[in-house]
């Protein structure tokens, strides 16, 4: 701990004093958090040098919500609390939509927000910056602290590290105010008050009783389902989850970034069929996935009007959010799943031949389907065609970590690339929100060591695209695709007014975004087909460099809101928004340039 010698003038005596800035940097290390990301300033810049200096490395971002994400991102791929700093008032704010999002991901972080001076900031003075910013916070975060006392900065950190990782994880904001960064004490009195967090995510042991209930309900199901959310894959139980299901052969369903936990092609695995399974399943066993929105909260027409739900929970008041639960089982999914499989020995579990036949028939069916779609030769490229070239590549690179945001992007990326290993996809989550994307990329780069590829929408990558600079400038390798179909969603929609402005829903689909890399020091890919993508994304992820692949598509390709179009409310009287069939338009690059013709000029 880093010291300065002062006299005390009532004694002979030398006293060494430290200060709360190096206080906090020796709390972090003490508890293991190696690595910050952040936006400094005032009042927390002596807390980035100051923890670099002492070997934890700091991530410099572009926007304070951008480090954000990469906290969160880093908490979920290491299983320890990501941290991000930020500075007072504007930048605490920027934080506090992506620790929320942490929260409801279960992703563990931490926010050190730098504050103004508390004694103006109480009275309303006026204050550079100021905001009484732990109380913002609290409806943002699973909790929320402030520390008034350089000797209670040890004890701060590990209650935050605590909340963070212990039951459902999630985001905590710890306030710092800049009267207690200059706070000094004798140094040797401060070490002793830094201390570690002993077991800050204990395991939670569930009840013999609702394994038993839940397991007599698995062995009277005729059509048993699994659903794995990325609560499974955040638990590390990835053996005990493929013994139980490889012993009873119960065919199930990854959740987007629970993809990969077992490999996508692993023949129980129900992603091509997820429709039918949903509608015909009887008992259906939820292995950390939440019946939410993306579930249809377990009820309605997706899904089986007759249905029993198993959920494993390790938060009690998760347990019927939405609907019924035939066999809740409270504790932690890897304790949970070990019980199950030793249950196995006492119960004899297994889906019925006819359901079986079922599902693959449909499995069949849908992948020769979905199958012509991504190998179909246009021009300009679609969704479909230019991710069956990324598939093809990823196939090849099984251990590259995929990040991906957008609206079709998403949709259709989380369909067509297939994942082979636990915890190498992150996308939006259950917000579902837009701009997670470079952050999450370079948390996977930093954590991990790996090769990241993070695929945007053009729309998407307008939230964070700036964090290229961040790539280039850190080295990272990660190689950013953005599929350019000029637009939200799409590029066709027209303008319903008579001002000549473009529509709402519109973006330039001429941009060339590979230059902003190349702008930094990275290297810029322009691809028109699925050959250059494949060309392209291959040499990209070898060179283990920064680059960025723009990836040319057709304005007439995606949907409107993807595949939640059911949650875009629509007006009942008037033009409704939307665009012309692909086949009304002729379209071409030509010498790297979208070239198009109106429906008017096609038919002449």
């Amino acid at each position: 701990m880093n010291a300065s010698a002062s006299v005390n003038p009532s004694s002979d005596q030398t006293e060494t004093l430290t200060d709360g800035f190096h206080v906090l940097v020796e709390a972090l290390k003490a508890n293991g958090l190696d690595t910050l990301y952040g936006v400094i300033g005032i009042p927390v810049t002596d807390v980035a040098r100051i923890a670099q200096a002492k070997g934890i490395r700091y991530i410099g971002m572009r926007h304070e919500a951008d480090a954000a994400n990469a906290a969160a991102a880093h908490g979920y791929l290491t299983g320890a609390p990501g941290a991000f700093l930020t500075v007072s008032a504007p930048g605490f704010l920027n934080g506090l939509a992506p620790l929320r999002e942490a929260t409801e991901n279960g992703f563990p972080c931490i926010q050190f927000g730098g504050s103004s001076d508390r004694a103006t900031v109480d009275l309303q003075e006026g204050q550079y910056e100021g905001l009484d910013q732990r109380a913002y916070a609290v409806p943002f975060a699973k909790a929320s602290y402030r520390i008034d006392r350089i000797e209670d900065i040890g004890l701060g950190v590990v209650r935050a590290i605590r909340a963070a990782s212990s039951g459902r994880p999630g985001g905590v904001y710890v306030d710092l105010p800049d009267s207690l960064l200059s706070q000094t004490m004798d140094a040797q009195a401060a070490k002793e008050t830094i201390f570690s967090a002993l077991d800050p995510a204990p395991a939670m042991i569930p009840s013999e009783e609702s394994v038993e209930r839940a397991l007599e309900l698995l062995e009277q199901a005729k059509n048993p389902l699994i659903f794995l959310g990325k609560g499974a894959a955040y638990a590390r139980a990835d053996e005990e989850i493929a013994d139980f299901i490889h012993k009873t052969g119960i065919p199930y369903q990854p959740m987007s970034m629970a993809k990969g936990l077992l490999p996508d092609d692993d023949p129980q695995c129900t992603a091509s069929c997820r429709g039918l399974a949903m509608r015909t399943a009887d008992v259906v066993l939820m292995i950390g996935a939440r019946l939410n929105w993306m579930l249809g909260f377990g009820k309605g027409r997706h899904w089986n009007p007759d249905v029993k739900f198993i959920q494993i929970d390790i938060d009690p008041v998760e347990i019927e959010n939405a609907r019924p639960i035939a066999a809740p089982i409270v504790g932690d999914i890897k304790s949970t799943m070990k019980l199950m499989v030793e249950g196995l020995a006492h119960h004899s579990i297994h889906a019925s031949a006819e359901w079986q036949q079922l599902l693959d028939a449909d499995t069949k069916k849908n992948d020769a389907r979905f199958g012509s779609k991504t190998t179909e030769v246009t021009d300009p490229m679609n969704h479909y065609n230019a991710l069956g070239a990324v598939k093809e590549v990823i196939d090849a690179h099984q251990d590259v970590i995929i990040v991906n945001e957008g609206a079709n992007t998403l949709d259709d990326c989380r369909d067509i690339v297939a994942m082979y290993k636990p915890r190498q996809r992150l996308d939006c989550g259950t917000w579902g929100v837009m701009g997670i994307g470079t952050g999450y990329a370079i948390a996977a780069a930093v954590a991990t060591g790996k090769s990241v590829v993070s695929i945007h929408g053009d729309s998407a990558f307008g939230f964070d695209g700036m964090e290229v600079e961040t790539i280039c400038r850190y080295k990272l390798p990660v190689t950013v695709m953005v599929f350019n179909n000029g637009g939200i969603y799409r590029g066709d929609f027209e303008n319903l007014g008579t001002d000549g402005d473009p529509s709402p829903l519109t973006l330039d689909a001429t941009a060339h975004y590979e230059k902003m890399m190349e702008a930094f020091g990275g290297k810029g890919y322009y691809a028109t087909t699925p050959a250059e993508v494949k060309q392209y994304l291959s040499e990209a992820i070898e060179s283990k460099a920064p680059a960025l692949i723009h990836v040319q598509l057709s304005i007439h390709s995606g949907v409107e809101s993807g595949h939640i179009s059911d949650l875009n409310p629509q007006p009942i009287v008037g033009p409704l928004a939307g665009g012309h069939e692909m086949e009304d338009f002729n379209e071409k690059v030509v010498d790297g340039k979208l070239v198009q013709e109106s429906p008017a000029a096609s038919t002449n």
